[in-house]
């Protein structure tokens, strides 16, 4: 089969490999028919995630057609139109019984090498590092799926591919940050960054009763659909004080609640995004939190700061001492998209929200490389690449 493969920083390749075998009763075979290039997966195409080795299957957002399924697997047959969860989770430990899927207790057979890191391992994830468990992506023709028999949502005929890949990750990743914002009715948030988390994070805010959604990005084509498709409020960081202009947006008290969707990647200007920079490329840290520190300090009194984009190790700089005299609650994690994804499902079934409108470009598998140049330069509007082998 085909699958793009990660080659070393900025460097992708479709190469011709071995078909996925089942190698548990609990396996799935999916034949894929849509997936999808995630921001995240431009930190792995950057070089900012260790455990990459060159070969490594990419891809954890990717959707098709059962084709085989192990004898334990006892709610799927060939035929069914499935969506597949980032997290692998097994379904039976203590994590997943209480739906923390992203951190389940037997998915990651790699949990020694991330141990020494952050003090405990995740679940393993789909195509991304030998620290995730060093599980094939799906950016490929067919890909296996562990524990089958938990994972895949069943998905409709009637629906497109690009309405339901996004249960798969992004989707679920933006409500699940509006969700721990506990919104109250009158609330007004602000989401730091306006890519297709970004913007799933304030549609949800707004679906979960946010009065207003303030989103901050420098991109003006990614802050139009923030307007025109969300409904959101915009604030280019380039032109204009953030800080001030949420004071002045918010009566002087802040948002109520604060969502970080860029991660460990940000962009700035002044001299600590060149001092975070610095830092970053001579390893003396290993991210850049300039969204995550100015959430911080935009946020109201008593709010929480929702922490969605993905950060990998030691940052710097932190203003914790805002967190601690400001009572401020942060809250964070990787996806538990198992627990979205029925209840996110309904909702595009209800009409509530159409997932597809963050799709800018459609490629073909063996375009791949090309849409993650595009992607990661942000050119010709590129918010989302959706790929199809």
């Amino acid at each position: 089969m085909k699958a793009v493969s990660w080659q070393g920083r900025q460097s992708v390749q479709v190469d011709t490999v071995p078909d996925p075998q089942i190698l548990n009763d609990r396996d799935a075979i999916v034949k894929i028919t849509s997936t999808a290039i995630c921001g995240s997966d431009l930190h792995l195409y950057n070089g900012f995630v260790p455990g990459m080795i060159k070969g490594d299957i990419l891809g954890h957002e990717f959707m098709g057609e059962v084709v085989e399924v192990g004898r334990g697997v006892g709610n799927l047959k060939v035929g069914d139109r499935v969506v597949v969860p980032f997290p692998i989770a097994c379904g039976n430990c203590t994590a997943c019984q209480a739906e923390a899927y992203s951190l389940c207790e037997n998915s990651n057979p790699n949990a020694w090498m991330v141990e020494p890191i952050w003090g405990h391992a995740t679940a393993g994830f789909f195509g991304y590092s030998h620290l995730a468990g060093g599980y094939a992506g799906g950016q490929a023709e067919f890909a296996r799926v562990p524990f089958a028999d938990v994972g895949p949502l069943k998905v409709p005929s009637n629906l497109t591919d690009e309405q339901v890949l996004f249960l798969s990750d992004i989707f679920p990743t933006g409500y699940m940050g509006a969700e721990m914002c506990n919104i109250q009715r009158g609330d007004v948030i602000a989401v730091w960054g306006a890519g297709p988390v970004g913007q799933f994070a304030a549609k949800s805010a707004l679906m979960l009763g946010a009065e207003r959604v303030i989103v901050i990005d420098r991109f003006e084509d990614r802050l139009r659909m923030a307007r025109e498709k969300v409904g959101a409020e915009t604030i280019n960081y380039e032109q204009t004080n953030v800080l001030e202009a949420l004071k002045e947006l918010t009566g002087g008290r802040g948002p109520d609640s604060v969502i970080d969707a860029v991660g460990m990647e940000a962009h700035g200007h002044g001299p600590l995004y060149a001092y975070d920079k610095v830092a970053q490329t001579t390893k003396m840290t290993t991210d850049r939190p300039v969204a995550l520190r100015e959430a911080i300090l935009a946020c109201k009194n008593g709010g929480t700061v929702s922490v969605i984009g993905v950060y990998s190790g030691i940052i710097d700089k932190c203003p914790m001492g805002a967190v601690m005299n400001r009572s401020l609650t942060i809250k964070t994690g990787q996806t538990h998209v198992h627990r979205y994804m029925r209840p996110l499902l309904d909702r595009i079934e209800r009409g509530e929200i159409d997932p597809s409108f963050v799709v800018t470009h459609t490629m073909r598998l063996d375009d791949a490389a090309l849409g993650y140049d595009k992607f990661l330069n942000k050119e010709d509007g590129c918010v989302k690449v959706v790929l199809k082998p």
